[in-house]
């Protein structure tokens, strides 16, 4: 894309530019903005470079090589901005325009900040922010029935064609899970769901619960493919109607059905409990709660699996931006904060599984689909919401791939015996249920 364009669809935004002859008028706690923010990128920006065009119209190259991003700011309150809170700032000025990437997109720009972070923080006024956010994580992620609600509606409850146009046709709203770089989404979602269904050891008749049941692709595939009967709950009006919807369509509604109920809410009792995405949304004050839960609800001889993003840079605390725009309420837990949760309850961990990578090659997908739709997306909210949009997609790709999150698949038990003590049986499972 050459420099002088902006990205498709969003608007031009109006710079200062001095009259010529004439010095750009900046007073002094302008410049000592632009002095930090200058100091901030030299520290951080360390292979790539990052052509920084300030709003006095002046432009400097940090860093050296390749890959190479050019940034405008449109006003001082930006820079100001970029300096003492970038977490949020970075996210809202893209957002607002007054951060426009020239010369590429904004992807460019997030992937060339976080493989320079790597894990680390950032400079001191990040790292006291991060600090202060890990020791009010507790307030921010206290997720009662009523909040839990709202938080997940925040996000859920879009329009339906927003989903439509960038996930799989399952509508599959989480990692996938590539046995090759050349599968397509939709092989990689596939093989995601065998992925767990063989995890779960299931036989026909079973009842299996599933937490945070999306828009039903899950629990469908494994009553078809499994002959098990599915109870899945949501918090999401949007999801569990379509999920219905669904089940009726293609004739599966004698043994599945979703529910609009929290969790915590639910009584039955289950030889199988899947969560796909969910745990996430549980806030760290609310774990104990969380598994005891899972134990009161699975069979003696059951199995669970939870499926959850995760740290592996160790406990944290949400993203600012992340939590204000995206995900209020969320939190990707380390594994260090999970297992004591577990053991607690009482619950057998039989099995866990990293899977490295597989979100960021998900969530590279998910962006060229929507950035293959934008129009239509603006046309149904505006360009805003799709730099927000774009912002969070992008983001999350380049934390996946430089900032140590993962995910995790944690299999549970009551009982020591219940699973296999060997993994054969995964790759068996997913053998016979491959498509020829």
């Amino acid at each position: 894309m050459s420099s002088t364009l902006m990205p498709t669809g969003v608007a031009a935004v109006d710079v200062y530019q001095p009259e010529a002859g004439q010095p750009p008028r900046q007073g002094a706690g302008a410049r000592a903005s632009t002095f930090l923010l200058r100091s901030l990128l030299r520290r951080v920006i360390r292979k790539g470079t990052l052509t920084l065009m300030t709003p006095d119209g002046c432009a400097c190259d940090i860093g050296h090589g390749e890959p190479s991003v050019t940034i405008r700011i449109t006003d001082h309150a930006t820079v100001r901005g970029l300096f003492l809170n970038p977490d949020l700032v970075l996210g809202e000025a893209y957002m607002d325009g007054t951060l426009v990437v020239e010369g590429g997109r904004v992807h460019d720009l997030l992937d060339l900040c976080l493989a320079n972070l790597g894990w680390d923080t950032g400079h001191w006024v990040q790292r006291a922010r991060s600090i202060g956010r890990r020791l009010g994580r507790r307030l921010a992620q206290h997720n009662p029935v009523s909040s839990s609600r709202a938080n997940v509606a925040h996000h859920y409850d879009l329009s339906d064609m927003l989903y439509e146009l960038f996930l799989d046709a399952d509508r599959q709203y989480s990692c996938a899970y590539y046995l090759s770089p050349d599968d397509t989404l939709e092989q990689a979602q596939d093989q995601k769901k065998r992925h767990i269904a063989a995890k779960l050891l299931l036989r026909a008749g079973q009842r299996v619960l599933d937490i945070g049941s999306g828009w039903g692709g899950l629990a469908l595939h494994l009553a078809r493919n499994a002959d098990v009967d599915v109870t899945g709950v949501t918090l999401s009006t949007e999801q569990h109607g379509y999920a219905n919807r669904r089940a009726h369509d293609v004739g599966l509604n004698d043994r599945v059905r979703f529910l609009l109920k929290d969790y915590r809410h639910e009584n039955g009792h289950y030889e199988r409990i899947v969560s796909v995405g969910m745990f996430e949304h549980v806030g760290v004050g609310h774990f104990g709660e969380y598994f005891e839960k899972i134990k009161d609800l699975l069979a003696d001889d059951g199995v669970a699996l939870i499926h959850t993003i995760g740290s592996a840079a160790g406990p944290g605390a949400a993203n600012p931006w992340i939590r204000k725009y995206i995900f209020p309420g969320g939190y990707t837990p380390a594994l260090s904060e999970i297992v004591p949760a577990i053991e607690r309850a009482g619950l057998q961990i039989t099995d866990i599984e990293v899977l490295r990578l597989h979100y960021a090659e998900t969530l590279k997908d998910w962006r060229k689909r929507f950035m293959a739709n934008r129009d239509r997306i603006a046309a149904i909210y505006d360009d805003r919401f799709c730099r927000m949009w774009e912002f969070y997609l992008a983001g999350c790709e380049a934390a996946f791939r430089h900032s140590g999150l993962v995910v995790f698949q944690i299999q549970l038990s009551k009982r020591v015996d219940t699973v296999p003590i060997t993994r054969d049986y995964i790759a068996a499972w997913e053998r016979a249920q491959s498509p020829v």
